[in-house]
């Protein structure tokens, strides 16, 4: 059963703590990697072969793979996944940024021109549980961001075909290439490169402890979007909410897996207590009932606060990855919500909205990096560089005071860069 606390009276410890993943694979991850560097594919065939229980002549998929498997998928999931591009895209759009160009002074220009990176990679997970939802949220606005070459990694089904659904929603995404490889390997061949897949410049997208761990193992040789913890939920409801909403909300994150965390913050006691038994009448009716208690159990717990801006006040120091903000008047509320990776308005939005369809990214940060970074986005896929050109008159009228400022540093030969031109003029 889910725990209840009241705030104040309880130690802060316990209003504040959160699931830690307590896997340590770093050295298996370590050899891993090691391994891919050393063999290549070689060592990719081997591991697909021993963790996903496939043989494979080749780790590229085919195009004939991709129109059989786009045939196998309905109808009306297709139309479903390309409404959801469609959001996607529309929302995506508008966060494509400009380059500029500042001239202002005569004989000074500065600037900042925006690069798409040559090559990004895109992990999905695979197998049975497939997350098509995944392929489209990040690869979306890696084609927004002019990306030229975009290369997806997914593990096989033991017959060595790649779900079905994944491929479809790839093929709408507009993914350029697809290799069948998954797991700690799969990162190492896209930071390094193999003989069958090239070296990318940035890794996206989820994992499990394996592939978090790889993804940070890697960085520096690669960018990555984040390392992500396990899913989360905040719920955020007055006493007006729904009781089964809002328990209905908190399961759609503790299904998960085990080690999600489900939060409701409230200023109600009465709510408090109507979820928790709802929680109980809806758990049983779940067919991942085992992964959804586990998680409510062990991760889950409702937070009564005095008042609802104490309540905002909490959830701004959870900053969960999911917020869902049920109250009337939700906007009123919004300038005050400022940690949280996506925000969920309202009464009639339910979390699952963003992970499937609304636009909004759902790769979010996790843990409390909500404090500090933002979701999946297409500035994830670009790079920016500036640009500065001054002409001798320009430079004359400045030199002075670049070299003073250099001097001030203890940076003599900075100094002289500048001065050198100006008396060279005289």
């Amino acid at each position: 059963m889910i725990k209840i606390l009241k705030y104040g009276e309880v130690a802060n410890s316990d209003i504040f703590a959160r699931t830690v993943p307590t896997a340590n694979v770093s050295d298996v991850v370590a050899d891993i990697i090691y391994d891919v560097r050393k063999n290549g594919d070689g060592a990719l065939f081997a591991y697909t072969e021993k963790f996903d229980g496939a043989k494979l002549e080749s780790l590229a998929v085919s195009d004939e793979e991709i129109r059989d498997a786009y045939s196998q998928v309905d109808d009306k999931f297709k139309e479903i996944l390309e409404k959801a591009a469609a959001n996607i895209r529309k929302f995506h759009q508008k966060q494509v940024r400009n380059s500029f160009i500042i001239n202002d002074e005569r004989g000074i220009v500065t600037g900042q021109k925006i690069t798409p990176v040559d090559r990004a990679g895109l992990y999905v997970p695979g197998g049975t549980a497939a997350y098509p939802s995944t392929v489209l949220m990040d690869a979306i606005p890696a084609k927004i961001a002019g990306v030229p070459e975009l290369y997806m990694v997914t593990p096989p089904l033991k017959n060595g075909k790649v779900n079905p659904v994944i491929l479809t929603a790839a093929k709408i995404a507009g993914v350029d290439k697809i290799f069948k490889v998954g797991g700690a390997q799969a990162i190492a061949a896209l930071a390094y490169g193999t003989e069958s897949i090239p070296k990318v410049d940035k890794i996206v997208g989820p994992g499990n402890a394996y592939v978090a761990e790889a993804k940070r193992q890697v960085y520096g040789v690669v960018s990555i979007d984040m390392i992500a913890g396990p899913s989360e939920i905040l719920v955020l409801a007055d006493k007006n909410s729904d009781p089964r909403h809002v328990a209905a909300d908190l399961l759609s994150q503790a299904e998960h897996d085990k080690m999600a965390s489900a939060v409701l913050v409230t200023d109600s006691e009465d709510l408090a207590k109507a979820v928790s038994d709802q929680l109980e009448e809806q758990i049983p009716m779940l067919e991942r009932q085992e992964i959804a208690r586990a998680s409510i159990d062990n991760n889950g717990k409702i937070i009564v606060a005095p008042d609802l801006m104490l309540a905002i006040d909490i959830a701004n120091e959870i900053a969960p990855e999911h917020l869902e903000l049920c109250v009337d008047n939700p906007f009123d509320y919004l300038d005050s919500i400022r940690h949280a990776g996506s925000i969920f308005m309202g009464r009639s939005c339910p979390e699952a909205l963003g992970d499937y369809f609304a636009g909004p990214n759902h790769t979010l940060p996790t843990s409390g990096s909500a404090k500090f970074s933002s979701p999946l986005s297409v500035d994830d896929f670009v790079k920016k560089t500036q640009y500065t050109y001054y002409t001798r008159d320009a430079l004359e009228k400045v030199a002075r005071d670049v070299a003073y400022f250099a001097e001030k540093e203890g940076l003599t030969a900075h100094a002289k860069s500048a001065l050198v031109r100006i008396e060279e003029q005289k």
